[in-house]
């Protein structure tokens, strides 16, 4: 039987987390990739990992998802509202499972935050601690590739908007998080534990400098309200219900929900987080 197990397992972030633990040296026997569609699993399976489907959405399928596991990650769903009833359903089948420790990917902040994501993650939290499972929960803050991933975007135009007000992000690739995941999976803990993970923060201002110098390109960095970068958003061809979305995700940075002093994620990794620049020209490449 598997010791590891991983939701969501050819998402960007599982695999990352599947192909980490390979790298450090777990056994492929060791990991069971827990996926919707087997298919897209095909390179896991023949480097010897366990391939196992289920699906969020049916219940049915879970318990022997996670059978026999003694660790499980379980990677937060991508469907809004209906996260806290998928990540129930997990729970529940864990806890029947006998799951040793069940390791959770939050948001920053999920207590305390007003971030448009968080009340799905708090909930989950919540359900977690009642469940009497061991735990850990990893409140993963920003994703650079939330913004290494404009890089067209923002070359083409030489600008990036904006609606933070000059606060900072503390954001890390998701290599780095999968990186803490693993040290969640695989480190022996007493009890439960909630980690705060951020890289080193930075500024809009700051992250068109780094495009700027990395690129060669000058881009700028345009501030402005929430109200207005929404309406920016739909001019260049988002649907009103998105753009509001997003304007209010920079909203919740201007008020500093999305940055942290915290070590944690440092701590988890062994080393310091990806410095942005290192980020912005991986993402070049």
């Amino acid at each position: 039987m598997p010791t590891y197990a991983v939701t969501g397992a050819t998402g960007r972030l599982g695999r990352l987390v599947i192909e980490q633990l390979l790298d450090s040296g777990v056994p492929a026997v060791e990991i069971a990739a827990i996926v919707r569609s087997p298919e897209k699993a095909a390179d896991l399976a023949k480097r010897g990992v366990e391939i196992r489907k289920a699906n969020y959405d049916d219940p049915s399928t879970l318990p022997g998802a996670v059978a026999g596991v003694r660790r499980l990650l379980l990677i937060s769903g991508d469907t809004p509202g209906q996260r806290v009833a998928q990540h129930t359903a997990v729970i529940d089948a864990a806890k029947l499972a006998g799951v040793e420790r069940l390791v959770y990917t939050s948001i920053l902040k999920a207590d305390t935050t007003a971030n448009p994501l968080a009340p799905e993650h708090k909930a989950t939290e919540e359900v977690l601690a009642a469940s009497g499972l061991t735990y850990t929960v990893l409140r993963n803050s920003w994703y650079t590739e939330n913004y290494t991933d404009q890089l067209p975007q923002y070359l083409g135009s030489g600008t990036i908007l904006g609606a933070t007000g000059g606060s900072k992000i503390s954001a890390a690739p998701r290599a780095d998080y999968a990186g803490a995941a693993v040290a969640a999976l695989t480190r022996e803990e007493d009890g439960n534990a909630v980690y705060e993970l951020g890289g080193t923060a930075f500024t809009f201002d700051e992250l068109a400098q780094a495009v700027s110098e990395v690129t060669g390109t000058t881009v700028v960095h345009q501030d402005m309200s929430a109200a207005e970068l929404a309406s920016a958003l739909e001019n260049v061809g988002l649907d009103a219900g998105t753009a509001r979305f997003v304007a209010a995700l920079d909203h919740s940075i201007a008020n500093g929900e999305l940055a942290t002093d915290s070590d944690d994620l440092s701590r988890l990794l062994g080393r310091p987080s990806t410095p942005l620049r290192d980020a912005i020209r991986a993402a070049r490449a």
